[in-house]
């Protein structure tokens, strides 16, 4: 019996310290590839942005394509924004909906992003209150958009990325942002949805950086 119960407690033990390896690697191991994906992703728009504008070129999916800061997380939040929203993707950064509104597009510029791991972008999102500013820096342009509300969803809801969202069928007449994210936190049962709408547009005030939300 004690030999069982040593068995069981050495068992227990090593469970343990696996199940903390992997929490982690989940929490620090992740946010370390994210940050360097934006480190290199930072450099490639910079000099994108430098060079002489192609009007014929398409965001290629897991590239770079703007820069988010939402000032009421901090001065240092600034993440790039990476065409699509495949796992691949999501773990470099936040990620465009592809299909849906361009930065400062009439329609409904949606992005997604992770609230726990690959650096939690959006792990504090659910913060924003109406009137709360989302910046997005593109080549030329500031979009400077204005939180309106939020919404919890279930996964198959889709409704809310719509160009207008809730109204699939309506046509688009204002140029809108939406946030996503999972809900509650370490869990994917639900969505968080962040909406908001453009209400300034300006000259670009920085240029990419590194990311450092986590610093």
């Amino acid at each position: 019996m004690r030999t069982l119960i040593r068995g069981l407690g050495e068992l227990f033990i090593t469970g343990g310290l696996v199940l903390l390896l992997f929490v982690v690697y989940s929490l620090w191991g992740t946010g370390r590839y994210t940050r360097e994906q934006q480190d290199r992703l930072g450099e490639e728009l910079a000099k994108a942005w430098q060079a002489p504008p192609v009007t014929t070129e398409k965001v290629k999916l897991g590239s770079g394509l703007a820069m988010i800061r939402i000032p009421k997380l901090g001065s240092k939040y600034r993440y790039v924004v990476v065409e699509g929203v495949q796992p691949s993707d999501l773990r470099k950064g936040p990620g465009h909906y592809p299909g849906t509104a361009m930065p400062g597009e009439v329609g409904n510029f949606v992005v997604s992003g992770h609230r726990t791991t690959y650096s939690a972008p959006f792990n504090r999102i659910g913060e924003l209150r109406r009137g709360d500013r989302i910046l997005i820096d593109t080549r030329q342009r500031q979009f400077v958009y204005q939180v309106t509300g939020r919404q919890i969803v279930e996964p198959d809801e889709v409704e809310v990325i719509a160009p207008v969202p809730n109204h699939p069928r309506r046509r688009p007449t204002e140029r809108l942002i939406t946030l996503t994210t999972c809900h509650p936190k370490y869990s994917a049962a639900q969505r968080l949805i962040v909406f908001g709408r453009l209400v300034e547009t300006r000259a670009r005030v920085t240029a990419p950086t590194s990311p450092q939300a986590g610093d």
